[in-house]
Parts: C-alpha cells; sequence; structure tokens
C-alpha cells in the first residue's frame, strides 16, 4: 500500500491529522499582533483595553484577534464586573511563541546591540 493512501495530506481537514493541525496553529501565529497578544498574556491575564494599548491597535481590532485565538482554545475568557478578562490557555503555545520571538531576534546585530530577548524582558 502506498503511504499516500493511509496517511493525510498536509493540509487536510481531519482533525486526526497533526500536520493541518500544526498548519493551522502556524496559520493564527502567523499575524504578528496576535503573537504579540499570546506573548503579553503569557505574562499575566489582561483585559481587552490594557491589551489593545500594549499593542497599539484598537479595541474592536484587538477583540477580533482574541475572538480567533479564543475559538482555537489558545486563550480563555472570565467575566470580571463589566470587563472580560484573557487568558494564556496553553503554556506550550506560549513557549512556542517566546522561542519563535527568541529565534527572529537577531542577537549579534548592530541594531540590536542593546535589546533584550522578549524571554528576557520578563
Amino acid at each position: 500500500m502506498h503511504p499516500s493512501e493511509t496517511t493525510p495530506l498536509p493540509g487536510s481537514r481531519d482533525p486526526a491529522d497533526p500536520l493541518a493541525a500544526a498548519a493551522r496553529l502556524a496559520g493564527l501565529l502567523a499575524a504578528p499582533l496576535r503573537l504579540h497578544l499570546l506573548w503579553l498574556l503569557g505574562q499575566r491575564d489582561h483585559d481587552v483595553g490594557d491589551l489593545a494599548h500594549r499593542v497599539g491597535a484598537t479595541v474592536p481590532a484587538v477583540s477580533h484577534h482574541l475572538a480567533k485565538l479564543r475559538l482555537a482554545g489558545l486563550v480563555t475568557a472570565r467575566r470580571h464586573g463589566r470587563s472580560q478578562i484573557y487568558r494564556a490557555a496553553d503554556p506550550a503555545v506560549i513557549t512556542l511563541v517566546e522561542h519563535l520571538v527568541d529565534h527572529a531576534t537577531p542577537t549579534t546585530s548592530p541594531h540590536t546591540a542593546g535589546h533584550r530577548s522578549m524571554r528576557a524582558a520578563r
């Protein structure tokens, strides 16, 4: 039997296909604003207004991205008075975000000589 007859192709819609699941996660993480939100939520819980202020985006834009992250199970929300407080749902995803940012941050560039990685900035 040929392997393609038993193994789902990458990008398939089979929920049991780990490559397809990884591709969906990578797609969610491909937006810089979502990466920034996850990085912030990995540090502590935030409400949408605080997140919007910290990332320099509008509340509606941040709410839109949080809804996508929440639908994917990457963040959770709880009501606190009139606010929704958001929290990272999966520490492994936060670790992945930190690794991506650290990997993408040059450490020997003269332009970043005085900057610390996001992980070190905690």
